[in-house]
């Protein structure tokens, strides 16, 4: 369908569709980058104003994905005629908080009547042109560190069985919300080759965009990885959303998954939301980003979770 669209193209466009990256970067001057994104989704928690906060963190991370700033932000709602205003006004505050938290300011938005609550933003951030983050780049050697645990597709399951753990509850939560501000902060300082944001098609299919993009190997150890609280049970017990499969399905023969247990290929498949930065840095840069992220106090547990090799007859290799 895409396929059908006219090809543009302008001198100033710094990044584009092509290599199917977090946002589009248009060159400004010679010092300023101008990062445009958009993102909304329906709810995914009960909680209106946690929903806001979780939807705008999301809509915010493909600008922090990029090595920018977010400056401007509109919001996109639709929103029943059906439900309690008041429920709009919480969702909309939520949303005005992360925004403030990330330093941008939000100058309105648009909505239309829709059947199912629908919330996010349009952002606008600022780059410079030599200090862009793109998904590709990644350098046999490299060190892959994620930056948020992985699991809250399958835990959001749980919690629509009503079987989730209020650990796993409160943990999901933070995560969700929590924005990518302090991780690009820690990465900002040091040579990334590439980087990119975690969300729908799982850490394995963004996995599988960069190595693509890249002409390289990731050799991914699963044992690794930090997951939510309860999510390798929670998949075991195949709570598992539909969305992990259909991932699964795009891109599972470019992945050799022959020695893991099939409960953490159902993690790595796992749509998230308002995922994680995974990053590719030199391996000689990770003792000094790691004790980084650790003065941080980050909300979220960071785990180097592999490595790039040469490209090989896989884009992944699971250990």
């Amino acid at each position: 369908m895409l396929g059908k669209l006219p090809k543009f193209h302008d001198d100033n466009l710094l990044v584009g569709i092509e290599t199917s990256d977090d946002a589009a970067i248009y060159k400004v001057t010679d010092d300023i980058a101008l990062i445009q994104t958009v993102d909304f989704f329906t709810p995914i928690v009960d909680d209106p104003y946690m929903f806001g906060q979780i939807a705008a963190a999301n809509s915010l991370s493909d600008v922090y994905a990029m090595g920018g700033e977010p400056k401007i932000a509109l919001n996109i709602v639709g929103f029943p005629n059906c439900l309690d205003p008041a429920v709009l006004g919480e969702i909309l505050a939520g949303g005005a908080a992360k925004v403030k938290e990330a330093g941008a300011v939000l100058v309105g938005g648009h909505s239309v009547q829709d059947d199912e609550p629908k919330y996010g933003l349009c952002v606008s951030g600022f780059v410079h042109p030599d200090k862009i983050f793109k998904n590709y780049g990644c350098k046999p050697g490299d060190v892959l560190i994620l930056t948020k645990q992985i699991g809250n597709g399958i835990v959001n399951t749980a919690i629509k069985a009503e079987m989730a753990s209020e650990e796993a509850i409160k943990e999901v939560t933070i995560s969700m919300a929590s924005l990518n501000k302090k991780a690009k902060e820690v990465v900002e300082n040091h040579h990334v080759t590439a980087c990119t944001d975690i969300t729908g098609f799982g850490l394995l299919g963004h996995c599988v965009e960069m190595a693509v993009a890249s002409d390289v190997t990731f050799e991914i150890n699963v044992h690794d990885i930090a997951y939510v609280t309860d999510a390798i049970s929670y998949a075991k017990m195949g709570l598992v959303p539909a969305g992990a499969y259909k991932n699964r399905g795009y891109s599972s023969h470019q992945v050799d998954m022959t020695q893991v247990e099939e409960q953490f290929i159902d993690l790595l498949y796992d749509p998230q939301t308002s995922g994680g930065l995974l990053i590719s840095v030199a391996p000689e840069e990770v003792d000094d980003i790691m004790k980084e992220f650790e003065e941080k106090k980050m909300d979220t547990k960071v785990s180097i979770i592999g490595k790039v090799v040469e490209k090989g007859d896989k884009l992944i290799r699971l250990r």
